[in-house]
């Protein structure tokens, strides 16, 4: 049997009616108060290091297609010469269609160039700027690059049997000059974004 009246508000002790308190509200956690992010001491040397990567970037996109369209050139002659030979009852293509290839490979090296410019001009100004996405974007590419790095070593150190198209010394040198930056600025990123935030940035006290 029950000691509370019908209403809630007594309980019989065995001998009176002794009133009971209102009962006390169902807590709640308050989530404590974060204001914005603010810069620390790697910021502005995170900022700057991703900056000159991405200059250095922006020039390699210019001056590369004038390194690549040669060797690009010569390995498709080499390749239609042996082609010839190992067909030789298919005439070979045209000197207009070997001039269209080679028209379009110009052009494919000429939009690569413009795209990595813009990566370039994008990610500089989003550095400088601290803006978010950018940060994630550009730790995005870092991690590619991280990956193929590896193949980066195994072309430039190998025999032509594993990379038919030989490169020059110069292009070689700067794919894997470009690798090593780039896996150890993606590994500062990611060691940053995990413990303090983009771009180096913790929160502040509200």
């Amino acid at each position: 049997m029950s000691t509370l009246s019908n209403d809630g508000r007594s309980r019989w002790n065995g001998s009176a009616w002794v009133s009971v308190g209102a009962p006390a509200p169902p807590g709640f956690y308050e989530q404590p108060h974060t204001g914005p992010r603010v810069p620390t001491g790697w910021t502005k040397p995170l900022q700057y290091s991703v900056v000159a990567y991405y200059v250095a970037y922006a020039i390699w996109a210019v001056a590369g297609p004038f390194l690549l369209a040669g060797p690009l050139s010569d390995y498709i002659n080499q390749a239609v010469q042996q082609n010839a030979a190992l067909n030789p009852d298919v005439p070979p293509p045209s000197a207009d269609v070997l001039a269209t290839i080679n028209n379009i490979l110009t052009v494919a090296l000429g939009i690569g160039a413009a795209i990595g410019v813009a990566i370039g001009a994008v990610a500089i100004i989003g550095a400088l700027r601290r803006w978010t996405w950018v940060f994630y974007a550009v730790l995005v590419l870092l991690g590619l690059t991280a990956v193929s790095f590896p193949f980066s070593l195994i072309s430039a150190f190998t025999t032509s049997s594993l990379s038919p198209l030989k490169l020059p010394i110069a292009v070689t040198a700067v794919s894997v000059a470009f690798g090593i930056p780039g896996v150890a600025l993606f590994i500062w990123m990611a060691v940053a974004a995990f413990r303090r935030g983009p771009w180096g940035m913790a929160r502040g006290a509200a």
